[in-house]
């Protein structure tokens, strides 16, 4: 059992020892969506915790269309869900649909004046934050409704979510389905277009190969950029299923969702590669007459040779990458519910740019992400965080005077430390952090800013800046805190006002170091607090 010695409230940011020169603000958080659509409602908002707070949208499948083009209202609409994902800050923006249904799409064209008043109503009473139009299997002719049914929802819908799924177009194709997205025009309307970069090989492909490769990926978000959409209206659709083939053509692309290919690799001892050239990984298996036959989707694997694609953690990371390469909104993904649970441990952060190989499985993971969204903290390199490092008094410094809001005020003038020369990586920070007193020297004008901070050095830092005091009557909360020790009122401070707890043994270990996620942590919990004290 793992033992995290802070709880409380707080939410702030790091420096690293190894830096030269204070950190660059980081880039803002990447936007993250995407789809409901199976399982049980009932299953819904455990779906959406797995995540680990990485979405900001979710869109199921509330809105399909009647054989008219008018609206029809799934029964999978609960306003329970919806009141829970605002509790946790989460949009809810439900698609509509046609079911790849041609006519029943020509019919919602023809009559959208009707349909975007219904679902502008429907939005408004159920407390929903937009539309994801999602309606496809048309043709190049319908092209031009399509754009104006999107232009008359923005028009209809002020201060809510518009946005477009529309197909991944690498060959730059201008009939069929292709060709009934106008991707220029959609986008001058739309919030973004969330291109739905999968399906490569597709359900009914005799062709064995991946869903999205690379290659296609990339080639879609290039289309995309020559048509005039502005990166920062590109989300890229990432695909949490896979495809099989059978020899002997049963099966042409079957879907299996991700979270169910371990069973399947596992079960018939499958031969796994990772093909470099599309960056996807591939398995061969063979199903035996005397073997069990698994159900994967829809299908019973009968016996015969298989040929299985689909994603894992290396082919996501290579497809999150692109998102920084191109400086992209954020992504979007079909659907909750496909995915292995263990790839948010990494989701979120690669999605940022951050790829922390060191942070994917600690426990610490969403809080260094929201360090490093605020900008207070960095990795020691592109791919490590070093959670477990121990925190100097350098890195303190710099972490207060971010938080504080401090970054850009000039030291009225230097604190002369003997150990902190003109150069020093920190020097400023260290000189404002004495100025405003967060941190004090270290004694004989030393500031020893590559010595490791102790726990209960952080308690007195955190307290003199939230301007925490211990109760007159407080009894001693530790067992190895003596009362008459200098730190004793900080600490207790702390432990009183639910900021720092000791370990279950009833010990705090005053004398502890601090760690880079220990640290994270906590700054993330007084968050609130800090930023009411900063420099506005």
């Amino acid at each position: 059992m793992r033992k995290r010695w802070l709880t409380g409230l707080i939410c702030g940011i790091l420096a690293m020892s190894s830096l030269t020169a204070p950190p660059a603000e980081a880039a803002a958080k990447k936007f993250n969506m995407s789809y409901l659509y199976f399982g049980k409602t009932s299953s819904y908002v455990g779906q959406v915790d797995r995540t680990k707070g990485s979405l900001n949208v979710v869109s199921p499948n509330y809105f399909d269309l009647n054989e008219d083009g008018s609206l029809k209202i799934t029964w999978k609409l609960e306003r329970s869900f919806i009141d829970e994902m605002h509790k946790r800050g989460i949009k809810v923006v439900p698609y509509v649909t046609s079911h790849w249904k041609l006519d029943i799409g020509r019919n919602a064209m023809a009559n959208r004046d009707k349909l975007s008043t219904e679902i502008a109503n429907a939005v408004n009473q159920y407390n929903l934050d937009g539309i994801n139009v999602d309606i496809e299997g048309m043709t190049e002719t319908e092209r031009d409704a399509h754009t104006d049914f999107v232009r008359l929802l923005r028009e209809k819908m002020p201060g809510k979510e518009v946005s477009v799924a529309v197909a991944a177009n690498p060959n730059g194709w201008t009939k069929g389905w292709h060709g009934s997205y106008d991707y220029g025009k959609l986008a001058q309307y739309a919030d973004y277009l969330m291109v739905m970069a999968y399906d490569e090989a597709w359900a009914g492909d005799p062709t064995a190969g991946p869903v999205a490769s690379i290659g296609f990926v990339e080639r879609s978000i290039q289309y995309a950029l020559k048509q005039g959409v502005p990166n920062s209206k590109i989300v890229l659709g990432l695909p949490f299923y896979g495809r099989l083939w059978k020899s002997d053509g049963t099966f042409k692309g079957a879907g299996v969702s991700n979270v169910r290919v371990p069973t399947v690799l596992n079960k018939y001892g499958a031969n796994v590669v990772f093909d470099g050239a599309t960056q996807s990984p591939k398995a061969t298996f063979t199903v035996k007459e005397s073997d069990e036959k698994l159900t994967v989707g829809y299908n019973t694997l009968t016996a015969g040779n298989y040929e299985l694609w689909w994603e894992d953690e290396r082919s996501l990371k290579a497809k999150l990458r692109l998102v920084q390469k191109y400086d992209l909104k954020g992504a979007g993904s079909w659907s909750l519910d496909q995915e292995e649970a263990s790839m948010w441990n990494y989701f979120s952060l690669w999605l940022n740019g951050l790829y922390f190989t060191d942070a994917q499985t600690h426990w610490a993971n969403s809080e260094i992400l929201a360090m490093v969204d605020k900008g207070w903290m960095l990795g020691t390199s592109s791919t490590t965080f070093a959670p477990e490092t121990a925190l100097t008094r350098a890195q303190a410094a710099v972490i207060l005077v971010r938080a504080m809001g401090l970054q850009g005020v000039t030291p009225t003038e230097t604190a002369k430390f003997w150990d902190v020369p003109a150069n020093h990586w920190a020097g400023k920070e260290i000189d404002l952090a004495k100025q405003y007193g967060f941190i004090n020297g270290a004694g004989d004008n030393v500031f020893a800013p590559e010595r490791e901070v102790s726990r209960e050095e952080i308690s007195a830092m955190l307290a003199r800046i939230l301007d925490l005091t211990a109760p007159t009557d407080g009894q001693t909360p530790f067992a190895d805190v003596d009362p008459n020790r200098w730190s004793y009122a900080s600490i207790l401070a702390m432990k009183e006002n639910g900021v720092i707890n000791g370990y279950e043994d009833a010990t705090f270990r005053p004398f502890n170091h601090t760690t880079r996620a220990q640290m994270a942590t906590l700054m993330s919990r007084i968050a609130t607090q800090l930023e009411a004290k900063s420099v506005k």
